[in-house]
């Protein structure tokens, strides 16, 4: 009963004359939400209604556990029957008594156990239900401030674009004195590279040169080695030669020498 009136009660809300002053969006029913009261005059209710939602619930456990602990007796009851049918004369009339009373039982349990799914069932609708209109009153309370979180966002927006039209316009502005900043910086990069290419240019004619110096010192090297080659030539040809004068000059002279003690000899032969 206090679920039913929380749930008229939360449905007289949504359907109040301020409530309906704007439509709300369909929401999900199957969705989570806090059931915080939306006032303070609403939390003594609130707080009855987890009450009685507690006591249902505990009471459909009960209720389950007895069914449960009945249909464990009866399975229980029709063992023991069993047994004790094959000691007496009437078997099979006896096992047909005692399973007569169980399937007896069995569809009371049954009937029992249907009535309480149903019961269950049309509670989770009911909270269901109450769910949806808490939603709905929920949803409805927070209108006033999703319309100034609304107003709020068109006007950073509008804020936005006309800062956006400033910075446009401001870029326009500036577009001349960019270009020329931009074709000083172009120029400058220009010299920059016909000087760094100049210098790149200069860098190879020097490298050139340098080989070339290089290449004039080699030759003027080997045409000096080769100078002195040929004057230490000349020079040891020049001694060969007057090595051989003067060897001559001596055998000459020998000769001479020989032929004078030659000429000599028989004049002293004569004078003796």
């Amino acid at each position: 009963m206090a679920v039913a009136a929380s749930s008229i009660c939360a449905l007289a809300v949504v359907l109040s004359p301020h409530a309906t002053a704007q439509t709300p969006k369909r929401i999900d029913p199957t969705t989570a939400v806090s059931t915080q009261p939306l006032d303070a005059s609403q939390s003594g209710t609130a707080s009855a209604d987890s009450n009685a939602d507690a006591a249902l619930r505990a009471d459909y456990e009960r209720r389950q556990k007895a069914l449960d602990q009945r249909t464990s007796e009866n399975d229980y009851r029709y063992g023991v029957k069993q047994h004790d049918c094959y000691s007496k004369f009437f078997v099979n009339h006896c096992l047909d008594n005692a399973r007569t009373e169980m399937r007896e039982a069995r569809q009371q349990i049954r009937q029992e156990q249907l009535a309480l799914n149903d019961e269950q069932r049309a509670e989770r609708v009911k909270e269901r239900d109450r769910q949806t209109a808490l939603k709905e009153a929920q949803y409805e309370a927070d209108a006033p401030q999703r319309a100034a979180n609304e107003r709020a966002n068109q006007q950073a927006y509008e804020d936005k674009q006309r800062q956006n039209a400033l910075a446009a316009a401001q870029r326009n502005a500036e577009a001349p004195q960019r270009a020329a900043n931009q074709k000083a910086y172009d120029q400058k990069q220009a010299d920059y590279q016909k000087k760094l290419e100049d210098a790149r240019a200069r860098g190879v004619q020097d490298a050139q040169e340098r080989e070339q110096k290089a290449q004039r010192f080699e030759q003027k090297q080997q045409e000096a080695a080769q100078h002195r080659a040929e004057v230490e030539a000349r020079q040891k040809e020049a001694a060969r030669k007057q090595q051989e004068k003067a060897q001559q000059a001596q055998q000459a002279q020998q000769e001479q020498s020989k032929q004078q003690q030659q000429q000599q000899q028989p004049q002293q032969q004569q004078g003796k």
